[in-house]
């Protein structure tokens, strides 16, 4: 009998095939040879059983039937390549052994156990841990396979991982989406990440910003010339500012201080794939998604990188060999010059800032293969010459520099200047053609102190006679202000969340908290990806902004007292302990019973909770909105939610989309409006994110929204129409189940019940931006579609901020500093030259919302 092979996808096996046995016979569905039979699984064949196979009433969300613990986690396969997994069924008959050649990581592990208990497979199982698709690779690894029981701590991880997922995913989601009436997503990672993102929105709204006055001078000494800054007390008054510049301007000084030291700036770290997609965001604006992908692609299609989904930033003496011949493939590309001039004496096992085999674990850094590239997209050129470019670093020499610390005393005013004089370019010729930017690695590149002496960057000679006097020839006040925390990027985040939500700029620490980071490198770009499906965050250019639904959701998981549910901490110390699992240091069953402990906490704490009105969650249409038709069906017995609706986008086709998450185990799936008139369907289904529902929604202009409600416990039925835009009526009817009460009205309820109009009011205006600022009205700021307008348009307020003003997109923060101090602030733009510029935009015009650019310093 022949060895069964089973690879994690089909370009796998075909690589496998080809390396081990180029005259194998391709039968489509698998692979064939005199000794092997390769085949494929096609990502996850079998995924845990949805909550109805194991009772049917789980078909309706109902609070009453939660929590759902099952005693043991049914499997169930994929409808979609069910024939496949019969394929292997078939073909495992007919092999002695097995070779798991899934991905070497906890999700490969995963797949193929899947497969393994679903089919009840008996062989006994070899695996295959490789970190490159290259032939040479492939071939060494079948020559040193390993026994298939050491990853079997592995296996539990990834089980106990999934499952876990499906507890706090299914339950959270249904507690927290029946209690409230409206699809609320939860999850084990995607929902600290949210409230990461919402707190950091706090942050900048309650940030006040303070006009303060840098002193900045130019001293002259013979032909030298240097800036720089003056110290003392942080200044507020601009007399004092200017006092200090007419007390200096045009007199003699004398240097206070000089020190001169030499200084080394070594090579960045070698890639992760954290730091690759935070680099790609901030170089070429991809996200975390799109740098994964196309980093998958150059590994599985192109094979010219090495496995992408690491953690690690160093290689093991093993892989040094395969760097230099990498190296040397390089010197017969476009990479020719630089691969030239590189020094392989600078890599070796003893330079521990890139041989450190303690800090590898499943796989090395991303390496560039000895495969040629060629036939690459424009995308996948731009990711793999990050990663050329990183690698070849490694062979160069470090920057060198002279740091000229001046301290300058001039009529009792002390000036500071830090002179950063370059001496040798070193491995920084790599970047040489390219715009200067801050590649990201030490951290501290991110550190923007407003008080800090800004460094001079100098390719000339400096220096200074100490003993000899200076003139002041140049000084001036310059008004700035203090600036609030910036908002989260893809890449930015991905850092928060690989340090559990701590900003961590040290790399010593950064390597430590890496067991303990929210998600894992392979899963973290799914996570963003979900947070944007379930509406809870949108992106403005580079920038990521919580919607209102976001807002409300962290707010109400918070206020139920499950707050590790959105702690990153907490949930950073379970991501370590699936490591621990991983390694055999921890129990896979204990892990499990205080998981299904948590689950029952958030049952009760979530049982006691307060309703939210359903206004809270969304931002209300007003004159600036396009005008939507929504149309939405919830049923709910006892708080049992089920949801049904449409949303159009425009003209004409339809999309379907379906997607599933192996970490976060969300699927939906869907027809998704490419134009005005076609209709959405969505369907969501919790894993780690949780939530199941099926809605559409409509986007065409001046529409009406209409809701039907029933609780056969909670007595209220409504049906209604609420304006989307203009002049559009909203009309209530709610009919008691058990009390018998019957009403119309033109106020909103929440879900399920018939809110009193007071009770309305009071949603509107938490889910309202601001008061609005025109003098003597009364009506409230909320967000439309194309902009934020006024509740009392209606009675003639005409007060709107479009969205898209002056080159910039607002948020719903912008808009609110823009009301509340007049000011938004900082934000990027487009002038009228079409150059990307930042600056802050004004509020000139409180009656009609008109608005100016910043001006500049007086």
């Amino acid at each position: 009998m022949k060895t069964l092979i089973i690879a994690e996808k089909p370009d796998m096996g075909r690589n496998i095939a080809a390396a081990i046995d180029p005259k194998a016979k391709n039968f489509r569905t698998y692979i064939e040879g005199e000794q092997y039979i390769i085949t494929w699984a096609i990502g996850h064949l079998i995924g845990l059983a949805e909550p109805d196979s194991y009772d049917v009433k789980y078909k309706k969300w109902n609070f009453n039937d939660l929590p759902i613990i099952p005693d043991h986690f049914k499997l169930i396969p994929n409808a979609r390549t069910k024939d496949q997994l019969k394929q292997i069924g078939e073909l495992a008959k007919r092999s002695e052994k097995l070779v798991n050649a899934c991905d070497a990581g906890r999700e490969g592990q995963h797949i193929f156990s899947l497969i393994q208990r679903h089919l009840k497979l008996k062989q006994p199982v070899k695996r295959l841990w490789i970190s490159d698709l290259t032939p040479e690779t492939i071939r060494r690894g079948f020559a040193e396979l390993r026994e298939g029981v050491e990853y079997e701590n592995l296996t539990k991880a990834a089980r106990v991982r999934s499952e876990a997922d499906w507890l706090i995913g299914m339950n959270g989601s249904r507690a927290f989406t029946t209690k409230h009436q409206v699809l609320l997503s939860v999850g084990r990672v995607q929902t600290p990440v949210l409230a990461i993102l919402y707190d950091r929105q706090k942050e900048i709204e309650a940030f006040s910003s303070n006009k303060f006055y840098d002193v900045e001078a130019l001293f002259k000494q013979k032909d030298t010339e240097y800036k720089a800054l003056w110290q003392g007390e942080r200044i507020t008054d601009p007399a004092k500012a200017n006092a200090i510049v007419e007390k200096v301007k045009g007199k003699t000084g004398v240097i206070a201080s000089y020190e001169v030291k030499d200084t080394k700036e070594y090579p960045f770290k070698l890639y992760d794939l954290t730091l690759l997609q935070r680099e790609a965001n901030a170089k070429l604006g991809f996200s975390a998604k799109k740098t994964l992908d196309t980093a998958q692609a150059l590994y599985e299609k192109h094979k010219v990188i090495s496995y992408p989904r690491t953690n690690s930033n160093y290689v093991t003496e093993a892989n040094i060999p395969e760097m230099y011949k990498a190296l040397d493939q390089l010197k017969g590309t476009s990479y020719g010059e630089l691969a030239e001039q590189a020094d392989k004496r600078l890599v070796h096992k003893n330079n521990k800032s890139i041989c450190n085999p303690t800090k590898v674990e499943d796989h090395h850094a991303i390496l560039p293969t000895h495969k040629k590239a060629g036939g690459l997209s424009n995308d996948e050129q731009q990711v793999y010459d990050l990663i050329v470019r990183r690698f070849l670093a490694q062979f160069y020499p470090p920057a060198e520099y002279k740091i000229h610390t001046v301290l300058t005393e001039v009529e009792r005013e002390m000036f500071k200047s830090t002179i950063k004089q370059l001496l040798s370019l070193g491995w920084k010729v790599i970047y040489g053609d390219q715009k200067k930017s801050k590649p990201m690695s030490r951290g501290k590149a991110d550190k923007t102190d407003e008080d800090e002496v800004p460094e001079e960057e100098i390719t000339t000679p400096f220096s200074l006679q100490a003993a000899e006097a200076v003139k002041c020839a140049k000084i001036a006040a310059k008004e700035k202000e203090t600036q609030p925390p910036k908002a989260y990027t893809e890449g930015t985040l991905l850092k928060a969340m690989e340090g559990a939500g701590k900003q961590i700029e040290d790399e010593e620490l950064r390597d430590a908290m890496k067991d303990s980071g929210l998600g894992t490198p392979a899963t973290r770009a799914s996570v963003i990806e979900r947070l944007k499906q379930v509406d809870y965050i949108l992106m403005q250019g580079k920038r990521i902004v919580i919607t209102q639904k976001g807002r409300t959701a962290v707010e109400l998981i918070r206020s139920a007292g499950v707050d590790l549910l959105t702690s990153p901490e907490m949930t950073g110390q379970w991501e370590r302990r699936l490591n621990e699992i991983a390694r055999g240091v921890a129990s896979d069953e204990v892990f499990m019973a205080n998981v299904k402990k948590f689950t029952n906490l958030i049952i009760e704490k979530v049982r006691v909770q307060s309703k939210a009105a359903k206004e809270a969650f969304e931002s209300a249409s007003g004159p600036a909105a396009a005008g939507a038709k929504r149309t939405t069906r919830t049923r709910s017995s006892d708080g049992g939610a089920e949801a049904s609706g449409s949303t159009a986008a425009a003209a004409g086709a339809k999309r379907t989309t379906r997607t599933r998450s192996s970490d976060s185990g969300a699927e939906a799936s869907g027809s998704i409006a490419a134009a005005s008139g076609a209709k959405r369907t969505t369907r969501t289904r919790g894993g780690d994110s949780g939530a199941e529902a099926s809605g559409s929604t409509a986007a065409a202009a001046g529409a009406k929204r209409t809701t039907r409600t029933r609780s056969s416990d909670g007595g209220a039925e409504a049906n209604g129409s609420m304006a989307a835009a203009a002049g559009a009526k909203r009309t209530t009817r709610t009919r008691g189940g058990d009390g018998g009460a019957e009403a119309s009205g033109s106020t909103a309820a929440a879900a399920g019940a018939y809110a009193q109009p007071s009770e309305a009011q009071a949603a509107v205006a938490r889910s309202s931006i601001a008061a609005c600022p025109r003098s003597g009205c009364a009506g409230r700021i909320i967000a439309g579609k194309r902009g934020y307008g006024c509740t009392a348009y209606k009675a003639g307020c005409s007060f709107v901020l479009w969205k898209d003003s002056l080159g910039a997109t607002l948020s719903e923060a912008d808009a609110r500093s823009l009301i509340e101090r007049g000011s938004t602030a900082p934000i990027l733009r487009i002038d009228e030259n079409g150059k990307q510029t930042e600056g802050r935009l004004y509020l000139i015009n409180t009656n009609t919302g008109q608005l100016a650019t910043e001006q500049p310093y007086r």
